[in-house]
């Protein structure tokens, strides 16, 4: 089912901000119309959707026994807005800039598995050449602009990818520059001044850009609700004139269709879009988080609402697929994922001659 909810006038808000008003605001949110989807973009959502779970559920076995060093935030529960965005964009032609916890944004985008899996272990044949580790995959064949460590670090970054498009077209003349860029980044992200900024010049300048708010109602160990006078993000996108949706971030058939209405706009010129896809993450904020600050009850509700799940039941049920095909290409990912890991492990890690190579731009 697409569930969203659109940026009314004259918006008051008079719902209390409870320890649950994270859950009651996905409870309540809006039930459209059905997405229509053809086996194979479903087939290839659960594929991309379980290659994220179970490529990050590797990681943390990796970190845990001690195979893999430094900062690791894992995406488990996120998966349907990294495969419902970028699964609705065109691959090496629309843009797609993360945070921290990117490794699924890179699968989605089209990073193959080896060398994602070879970065997170520094590796010469890692996306960033083993330079970046977790919080750092580029790949410019992917259109991947980076991980960025510090919150709302990359969304100015991927305001400039979406002038570029805009400038090639009106000032270069280049008629098929129509690439969208998608800029990702959390809840914690949208009270630093970064996101306003540039929903404003995105706004003034009508730039090709998608802003995709994961809330995942945690900014670390802070509750979304605490951390702002309004936690209703979508709503901010009012201020500047911008269009603004409230998604349901456990659906990526809603997820989907949200973009797609929002690349629509972006390609007739009609502007950007603030997408806020409400989510939740499984495990703690990295790996070193013991998770020790949420409820079980809250955990509860949420494991209810798996977005693997959901997409099962919607395949499954619309005669797209069965239960066993779907067993077979979880298998089929199982492979790929131990196939990174032995790919990584025996890679060649990078040269001490070589340190202070991809410097420069003219290393690349």
């Amino acid at each position: 089912m697409s569930q969203v909810r659109q940026t009314p006038p004259n918006h008051t808000n008079s719902k209390g901000l409870g320890a649950e008003e994270h859950a009651e605001r996905f409870t309540n949110l809006i039930h459209s119309e059905p997405t229509n989807l053809d086996r194979d973009s479903g087939l290839e959502l659960f594929r991309d959707m379980t290659l994220g779970r179970r490529f990050e559920d590797k990681c943390a076995e990796m970190y845990y026994r001690g195979k893999m060093f430094g900062f690791v935030h894992l995406y488990n529960g996120q998966e349907a807005v990294s495969s419902g965005v970028i699964g609705a964009m065109r691959k090496k032609h629309d843009w797609f800039c993360s945070t921290y916890r990117d490794h699924v944004h890179a699968l989605s985008a089209g990073v193959p598995a080896r060398e994602v899996m070879s970065e997170l272990f520094g590796k010469e044949t890692g996306c960033s050449k083993g330079r970046g580790g977790s919080m750092h995959l580029f790949s410019k064949e992917h259109h991947l602009l980076g991980g960025y460590a510090f919150i709302g670090e990359g969304i100015p970054v991927a305001l400039g990818s979406a002038f570029t498009s805009r400038y090639k077209r009106e000032v270069l003349n280049e008629t098929n520059s129509d690439s969208v860029t998608a800029a990702f980044f959390g809840d914690g992200t949208c009270n630093n001044g970064q996101f306003f900024e540039c929903l404003n010049m995105a706004q003034l300048w009508k730039l090709p850009i998608i802003f995709v708010v994961e809330n995942n109602k945690w900014a670390i160990g802070m509750a979304h609700d605490r951390a702002t006078s309004d936690p209703e993000i979508w709503r901010k996108a009012e201020a500047f004139g911008m269009k603004g949706e409230e998604v349901n971030g456990m659906n990526v058939l809603s997820v989907r269709a949200a973009t797609q209405r929002a690349l629509n706009r972006a390609r007739a010129g009609e502007g950007p879009t603030l997408l806020e896809c409400l989510t939740y993450r499984y495990r703690g904020h990295s790996l070193a988080d013991p998770d020790e600050l949420r409820a079980k009850e809250e955990k509860e509700f949420w494991a209810q609402k798996d977005p693997l799940k959901q997409l099962e039941k919607d395949l499954i049920s619309n005669s797209i697929t069965s239960e066993s095909e779907l067993r077979t290409i979880e298998k089929e990912i199982d492979k790929e994922v131990i196939d990174s890991v032995d790919f990584a492990i025996n890679a060649a890690e990078p040269s001490s001659e070589e340190l202070t190579k991809y410097i420069w731009a003219e290393d690349v």
